[in-house]
């Protein structure tokens, strides 16, 4: 089931064209990266998707519905962590899920506001007001705030930004979880690795436009091919260990060994598998290609959108 359908939508806002052509997809199960430079479109076109915003062109259907006719009753379905996420200082969390709740018109008992403040990893002292909580602990209260009404999709803009390593791994295991649970999930950040671990997909807007939409294996393939990694060692490559057949050595110094892997496959496999074969890896350092060189290239060559165009498949050409 598709959960957001955005075609050809064009916006305007005080009398000034912000939005050209946007087309997206986000159906069910699935996790959706949606990037772009600052100011390219993507908030505007997320509160389009809510209902938050008349298009003057295109169409929008979310869960299956008119935003602008079932706006109302579809965003009591949707969850939202905007950015920046607004909290009231003098809350509680407890009693600031237990507020938002009731804007869902639903009731939480203490058990339940407890049980989604551990799901996201967030165990305030007891009594301790959002004012005095860290930006960490913020986006960890918005996470749990948008799952109140166990949505069918989620729209989550910049969902691990002010979270260490460890929160972020939380998060995305979470976020997993969720997908596998049949939750559909747009995300939109700037962290492309929350996108290289998460999605299946990415959209990107430039200029109001989307100049490149696909599978993220298919965009790598057709964008920046190989991407490439040095890796450090303790020792010399084991003579009689093999590469993967995902991956290949491009330069090898002894300890310095420069390696391009398969765009298609996770690197982690590539570095397990390796592992296996008794290489010595002490340090791995992402040195070009892969989602980042995509995104800058996607972006370079769409900063006149005019010129642009996409393939059937989505792809910018």
């Amino acid at each position: 089931m598709t959960l957001l359908v955005v075609k050809n939508l064009r916006l305007c806002c005080n009398g000034t064209l912000i939005l050209h052509d946007v087309s997206l997809t986000v159906g069910e199960g699935e996790i959706v990266g949606l990037l772009g430079p600052n100011g390219a479109g993507k908030t505007t076109t997320i509160l389009a998707a809510l209902g938050l915003f008349e298009p003057v062109a295109g169409s929008i259907r979310t869960l299956g519905h008119d935003p602008q006719i079932h706006g109302a009753a579809l965003r009591r379905q949707i969850g939202v962590l905007p950015d920046p996420n607004g909290f009231y200082d003098w809350m509680t969390a407890p009693s600031y899920l237990a507020f938002f709740a009731g804007l869902y018109g639903c009731t939480l008992d203490d058990a339940s506001i407890t049980h989604r403040l551990e799901a996201v990893g967030l165990t305030p002292a007891a009594g301790q007001s959002i004012g005095t909580f860290s930006r960490g602990m913020r986006q960890r209260l918005g996470l749990a705030r948008a799952l109140i009404a166990d949505p069918k999709l989620l729209v989550l803009d910049e969902p691990t930004s002010g979270l260490d390593p460890r929160g972020r791994r939380d998060i995305h295991d979470l976020l997993s979880s969720l997908a596998k649970s049949g939750v559909g999930i747009l995300l939109c950040t700037h962290l492309l690795d929350d996108v290289e671990r998460l999605c299946a997909r990415a959209c990107f807007i430039v200029g109001g436009r989307t100049v490149a939409e696909g599978r993220i294996a298919d965009l790598l393939r057709a964008g920046a091919g190989q991407a490439r990694f040095r890796l450090e060692l303790s020792g010399p490559v084991p003579v009689t260990a093999k590469l993967p057949v995902n991956a290949r050595i491009i330069v090898e110094d002894y300890a310095t060994v420069t390696v391009d892997v398969d765009p298609a496959v996770h690197p982690d496999i590539a570095w397990r598998e390796l592992l296996d074969l008794g290489w010595p890896i002490t340090t791995i350092a992402h040195e070009s290609g892969g989602l980042e060189q995509v995104y800058l290239d996607v972006v370079t060559t769409s900063i006149a959108p005019e010129t642009m165009a996409i393939s059937p498949i989505g792809r910018a050409v």
